[in-house]
């Protein structure tokens, strides 16, 4: 398997809370295009990371493997999935890379990730012109903030982790109270 890397693009802003820099994102988009090269469109489907987002994931700058920025088995790269594709959370080094990446990210610079997969389950329409893509399952190797995405509806900000983990609360209230509202649903269905 080839290890193949993709750029996704949104605005990305920053924030610091004592002095610790937090990068936030949607690394990967499912269901959004891109255009590969001009030989292809490609499309991830809802659920292609679900079974690699707890493997060893590099958060790299620039692509360079040099140059991490956080791994998720370290804890300094988080990782989570919802219908829209794979959010993260990088929290940024105090080395060089880490400080510049915040600058360029607060100055709009930097403002979309890429991430290198592997593909593992995949289908083509070769009827459509150019040929599509989908992909079923991949494995996510690494994700990288970058300055020219391919896939334009991913994102990248900077915030305090006091409001990564306000924003992780609210998430999990409301999907409790979603499942709550359809629980209940059900039972009075089953009443009638």
């Amino acid at each position: 398997m080839t290890l193949e890397t993709r750029t996704n693009n949104q605005t990305l802003e920053t924030r610091d809370d004592d002095g610790k820099s937090v990068v936030v994102g949607l690394g990967v988009s499912y269901g959004g295009t891109a255009e590969i090269g001009d030989s292809f469109r490609e499309v991830f489907a809802p659920g292609a990371f679900a079974r690699s987002i707890n493997e060893d994931v590099l958060a790299l700058f620039g692509h360079d493997r040099n140059r991490v920025l956080g791994r998720t088995t370290a804890g300094t790269l988080r990782l989570r999935e919802d219908a829209r594709g794979v959010h993260y959370e990088i929290d940024l080094p105090d080395t060089t890379d880490g400080r510049d990446l915040a600058v360029s990210v607060a100055r709009g610079d930097i403002r979309g990730t890429s991430f290198g997969f592997r593909a593992v389950r995949e289908t083509w329409d070769d009827t459509a012109n150019p040929p599509v893509r989908t992909i079923h399952e991949a494995v996510l190797r690494e994700i990288s903030p970058t300055a020219d995405p391919a896939y334009e509806d991913t994102t990248i900000a900077m915030r305090s982790l006091d409001a990564a983990r306000k924003e992780r609360r609210s998430s999990n209230y409301n999907h409790a109270a979603r499942r709550l509202r359809m629980k209940i649903s059900l039972d009075l269905k089953g009443r009638e």
